[in-house]
């Protein structure tokens, strides 16, 4: 693992962090509940990814230093919880820095194990916004990959990028800046232009 995408996947455990402190926001949850809202949002979609690849041991259990990334996080969402919360748009836009980078590390890790492209982009996608499915189902709110809104697509599209770029032999890390940054534009324009796609029923 290079370093740059070491750094990105602990940031981007913290990011997921904060965002899942924060979903708590009009429930009146203790420091306990925040907290464990928090670390399931952070490690959900890479714990089942790496389940459903047979990579063992977790990287949360093997590594310590994503453990502090989470509780880093929600200590960040508990001590600028008012700040945050008031400033609109501060969830989605962690969030949205947290499945970037989860999206190209998910497909780092599968392609390193022997998988498919094709493989390689679902796992990227599926370790980006399982986090999230869960932090939504925990909290009583429907799943964020089910509302009419470029979400997972913002992910798959990442994802392809990825390994386009992997194809023609772009350098590594410059490759992981490029697809995160790619995610994280198509998300934050397509909230802001309220962009969707097609309704499955029509």
């Amino acid at each position: 693992m290079s370093s740059l995408q070491y750094i990105l996947e602990i940031l981007g455990t913290l990011f997921f962090a904060i965002s899942g402190a924060l979903a708590i926001r009009d429930r009146n949850p203790d420091l306990f509940g925040a907290t464990f809202t928090g670390f399931v949002t952070a490690i959900g979609g890479g714990t089942l990814r790496d389940i459903m690849l047979g990579a063992y041991p977790l990287v949360w259990i093997s590594d310590i230093n994503f453990l502090y990334a989470i509780f880093l996080g929600v200590v960040v969402a508990y001590i600028f919880f008012k700040v945050l919360v008031g400033l609109r748009r501060t969830f989605m836009f962690f969030d949205t820095l947290g499945i970037s980078f989860f999206t190209i590390l998910g497909v780092e890790k599968a392609l390193s194990l022997g998988l498919r492209p094709e493989i390689a982009a679902m796992m990227g996608m599926f370790s980006a916004v399982m986090g999230g499915v869960i932090r939504d189902t925990l909290i009583n709110e429907q799943p964020v990959l089910f509302r009419k809104e470029v979400y997972a697509t913002a992910c798959l599209a990442g994802a392809v990028l990825y390994l386009v770029l992997y194809r023609f032999d772009v350098p590594r890390d410059i490759n992981l800046i490029i697809s995160s940054a790619f995610i994280f534009i198509i998300r934050m324009v397509a909230v802001k232009f309220k962009l969707a796609l097609p309704n499955f029923k029509r």
